[in-house]
């Protein structure tokens, strides 16, 4: 009865809009969970004991826990509707949240990321599931590049608010933020249609995916938008003791500069919101992958001839290089995924959750390499091989 007529009431939450409006939410909430945090990570760091290595092994934990669980996300999704999934996924992203803002050992912490990665890996499957449902062709790459916007809002304003948080407060209060946010996903998921469609596809899980992975459409784009969204990973989970240790700038400049990243990556996914009818995702692809690369490869230039610079010209061309990789991987990544999925029309929910599993993955390597990178900039040679690797399959295997 109350649903009723909350929907006689409210018709527009039966709409597109409110299933947009949702899943953005979820993807800004999922990523939120990185950025309001990385202000933060030397004082988690001291106070908890930590070292260096296991406090950046936090941030990549995060991203193997939303990768590992993509494809049983996908398969749930597949054979019980949308609904459930959500709901359970919800759930365990704001327990754990809550548990991060009560959390006092290294321990607790690093299995609470990895655990609220798979919560947030799940809400963000669903979420794009959902969009796949309602659009398809350049109008889905036209939805994803919202989701890219969304994904801006927690990437910049997420680490700006993560620095205030640092300054004001304490970073536990960024996951208490998180279950809010969860909290509010699970009101609105309550009364927008997110069981609309459900794949009528039956038989082996691992056969559906298998058929899917083989496919050179699915493989080669899905793989090209892995590599940048590696690129990213890796740049946010180094930059934190960057700036501190290279510039000599605290928590509340970085989360400043969160700013800049996320004008960038809003300019980005807003060229491919506009243009995408234009100019093709193929194309759009290519165009992001060259950005990526050109940013990428001269970042390590520059950052193996830092001796020969002043600190205020390194400074400036760290920030320039930055913000230009983040507005090329806000070009390719919507184009790549929308590419991939469109390829399999008829088996949406796993050919979604394939794609994210493998993104996921490889961003979540990139994440635990750069620890092990971190001496001597090789992170920076690390993200410009990345960024050649994706222009190299974009050029040669991605047909135009």
């Amino acid at each position: 009865m109350f649903n009723a007529t909350i929907v006689q009431k409210f018709p527009y939450i039966q709409s597109k809009s409110a299933v947009m409006l949702l899943a953005c939410l979820i993807v800004m909430m999922a990523q939120m969970a990185t950025t309001i945090y990385l202000p933060s990570l030397p004082e988690v760091m001291s106070e908890l004991g930590m070292t260096r290595s296991a406090t950046e092994l936090s941030i990549s934990l995060f991203v193997i826990g939303a990768a590992i669980p993509a494809l049983f996300w996908g398969e749930a999704v597949n054979r019980y509707g949308r609904r459930l999934p959500l709901n359970i996924s919800l759930f365990l992203f704001i327990t754990t949240s809550v548990l991060l803002s009560l959390c006092q050992s290294e321990t607790q912490l690093l299995l609470l990321r990895m655990l609220q990665g798979v919560a947030a890996g799940g809400t963000v499957i669903v979420a794009r599931i959902l969009v796949r449902d309602n659009w398809q062709h350049e109008e889905l790459t036209k939805r994803l590049s919202l989701l890219s916007i969304a994904f801006i809002v927690a990437l910049g304003g997420g680490q700006f608010l993560g620095g205030v948080i640092h300054h004001y407060s304490d970073w536990r209060l960024g996951f208490v933020i998180l279950s809010i946010l969860g909290l509010l996903a699970v009101l609105l998921a309550r009364y927008a249609p997110v069981d609309k469609s459900i794949d009528s596809h039956r038989g082996s899980m691992w056969m559906s995916y298998y058929n899917i992975l083989k496919t050179p459409a699915f493989l080669w784009p899905c793989l090209v938008g892995g590599l940048g969204f590696a690129i990213t990973v890796t740049l946010q989970a180094v930059s934190p003791f960057v700036f501190k240790e290279q510039f000599n700038l605290d928590a509340q400049h970085l989360g400043s500069f969160g700013l800049f990243i996320g004008a960038s990556y809003f300019f980005g996914a807003l060229l491919v919101n506009r243009t995408i009818k234009r100019i093709g995702s193929k194309r759009m692809l290519r165009i992001g992958a060259i950005i990526v690369f050109i940013s990428t490869f001269t970042l390590s230039l520059f950052w193996y001839a830092r001796e020969q610079y002043q600190y205020e010209f390194l400074l400036s061309i760290y920030l320039t290089l930055y913000v230009l990789t983040i507005f090329g991987q806000a070009v390719l990544f919507p184009n790549s995924m929308a590419i991939a999925v469109n390829s399999h029309p008829q088996n949406g929910a796993h050919a979604m959750a394939l794609c994210g599993f493998l993104q996921q993955g490889l961003a979540g390597i990139a994440a635990a390499s750069a620890v092990a990178l971190e001496y001597h900039g090789l992170w920076t040679v690390a993200v410009a091989v990345l960024g050649g690797s994706a222009l190299l399959i974009v050029l040669i295997k991605v047909k135009h």
